[in-house]
């Protein structure tokens, strides 16, 4: 979604803050965002990058429950500019002027793109990172919180995984490009801390779900990929529910709105340029036969489910600490997952023709 430019025309600033809201509807949802027509008022303003996406998604979902009137919210698309262009960053960086900038925008994929496309995933990533880290210093943004992903951690490890383990081994080889690209804004996190007293951090979610996910097949994430599956199974345009892999590797699933609300605790609270894990606790960790299941139990299909064995599991498990999480954020609920699979289930039916896929 892309969000105009504030307004500054002076006869708009002597007026006032005017709250606009602004309605648009992409891929299916229907999203609300607040633009005040400058910042003289007062008001902070968050550029969000890959705003359009999944996490952006969820954000918006958090926004809507905890709105803050200080703050003026921008979510970037692709159109607004490709990050892998250093004059494009800054210009979008010069266009909204952020105090504040939530990093979400990546090339991902899934288990096969990444095994396929390892040198396309390093470079375009690195260079998405080097310019969003760059101008952001330059326009002197007071906090920058870019996303990670627990794919980076060594694939040789003890468990739980922790925030100081990052860098403790290689990846699993199967995302190594992606994984070293983003292993990177860590260690600038804390060069740029160093040299330039910046306050840029990350957080480090597990695997994520929600409405606004990408439902693709082959370029997705295991449970969007899941439910697109069962659901062609569901509407009789494949024999059966197919499963990639045996069902036995174990994950982490965090709703979109859930971390969406996560991401607003770590840009309100969270001062620490170190990395947190936002995610469930171990106890929570599922196989992916049971996400399976959810999703068999979410669409409400009925037909045959097959569990295709020659298809590469990859990652045995990568099972977290929220530990840290736990202590800063002690009170914080986290939507049951079966209930959370449902509701996406439902959205993913309720927006089938628009949704990514």
């Amino acid at each position: 979604m892309k969000v105009p430019a504030p307004c500054v025309a002076a006869s708009v600033a002597a007026a006032g803050a005017l709250l606009l809201k602004l309605y648009s509807r992409e891929r299916g949802r229907v999203s609300v965002v607040e633009r005040f027509p400058a910042t003289v008022d007062g008001k902070v303003v968050v550029m969000v990058t890959g705003g359009s996406g999944l996490v952006g998604c969820g954000i918006e979902a958090a926004l809507r429950k905890s709105p803050n009137a200080n703050e003026r919210w921008v979510f970037l698309s692709s159109k607004d500019g490709d990050l892998r262009d250093s004059e494009a960053v800054r210009k979008i960086y010069a266009k909204h002027r952020p105090t504040y900038v939530i990093h979400l925008a990546a090339r991902v994929g899934g288990l096969y793109a990444n095994m396929t496309y390892k040198v396309q995933f390093w470079r375009d990533n690195v260079a998405i990172n080097d310019n969003v880290m760059h101008w952001a210093k330059e326009y002197h943004v007071k906090k920058l919180i870019s996303c990670l992903s627990t794919c980076i951690f060594p694939d040789k490890t003890s468990y739980p995984i922790d925030e100081t383990m990052i860098h403790n081994g290689p990846p699993h080889s199967s995302n190594e490009g992606y994984a070293y690209a983003k292993r990177m804004i860590d260690v600038l996190n804390r060069a740029y801390n160093s040299q330039y007293g910046c306050k840029f951090t990350s957080i480090v979610p597990t695997n994520i779900f929600g409405p606004g996910d990408n439902f693709s097949i082959t370029d997705g994430h295991v449970l969007p990929g899941l439910m697109h599956k069962c659901l062609l199974a569901q509407k009789g345009e494949t024999d059966e529910f197919t499963i990639w892999g045996s069902g036995t590797p174990l994950r982490q699933f965090i709703y979109n709105e859930d971390l969406g609300a996560l991401v607003l605790w770590v840009m309100r609270e969270y001062e620490d340029c170190e990395p947190i894990i936002l995610s469930v606790g171990e106890e929570d960790e599922v196989s992916i036969k049971d996400a399976a299941m959810a999703v068999v139990k979410g669409m409400e299909y009925t037909g045959p489910v097959r569990f295709d064995t020659s298809k590469s599991d990859g990652q045995f498990k990568k099972t977290a600490s929220n530990a840290k999480l736990r202590r800063l954020h002690p009170d914080f609920q986290f939507t049951p997952f079966a209930q959370a699979v449902a509701s996406t289930c439902e959205w993913f039916k309720e927006n089938y023709e628009t949704a990514r896929k």
